[in-house]
């Protein structure tokens, strides 16, 4: 744990890349996956991880993301993109996938999955869209230290038009919203300004709450 904590320390939301390094594509599938065995809400993953590693496309994603040097200079960008909305589709699907997975049908599960049914199907899509929006920030938190675990910079952008970058991918095609971007890759030697300093963070006193 130390080791990961020393790497946490290292890691920052890196302002420049070098974009000749590109990295390995052993680390980015172990990266991706830490992203998919992280958890979700009913287990439902209710996002999807593209990985935009052709230029054009990430050329034409940069005047839509305040022209942040990082959508091209990056060797990766994932777009973390949520489902539009939960349907009785997609949440069969999941549960499904775990009968088949576990070669078995379980009768508190099966009335778990009516439950979420009668729970979420009902809502409106926006509603269902953010609260599968929040479970792709889980994701990109596992992104984040599995990425520092490589040895990999990244950088979490919010900065970005959604709908832009849903045009440009096709995501509404395939019934998702973009909800964050992560730019991954190496710090350049030079040029950034953040990579010299202090890393800052609020004391434990002042961020951890015990309550005994």
């Amino acid at each position: 744990m130390s080791e990961l904590l020393n790497k946490l320390q290292w890691r920052y939301a890196t302002k420049k890349f070098n974009p000749a390094k590109i990295v390995p594509q052993e680390k980015v599938e172990r990266i991706l996956e830490a992203i998919r065995l992280t958890a979700t809400s009913s287990g439902l993953q209710p996002y999807e991880v593209i990985v935009v590693s052709n230029p054009e496309l990430r050329e034409q994603i940069r005047p839509h993301a305040w022209n942040q040097a990082q959508i091209t200079e990056a060797s990766h960008l994932l777009v973390f993109a949520a489902w539009d909305n939960y349907t009785a589709e997609r949440i069969n699907m999941m549960f499904d996938l775990v009968n088949d997975e576990r070669g078995f049908k379980n009768e508190g599960w099966e009335n778990y999955r009516q439950q979420v049914l009668g729970s979420y199907v009902p809502r409106d899509a926006e509603t269902n869209y953010q609260h599968a929006a929040r479970q792709a920030y889980i994701g990109l938190g596992t992104a984040l230290i599995a990425a520092a675990e490589e040895g990999v910079d990244s950088t979490p952008m919010e900065g970005f038009d959604p709908a832009k970058v849903d045009e440009i991918l096709g995501l509404k095609a395939r019934g998702l919203r973009s909800v964050i971007i992560l730019p991954l890759g190496y710090r350049a030697d030079e040029g950034d300004w953040l990579q010299s300093l202090k890393k800052v963070r609020r004391s434990r006193d002042n961020f951890i709450i015990e309550l005994k």
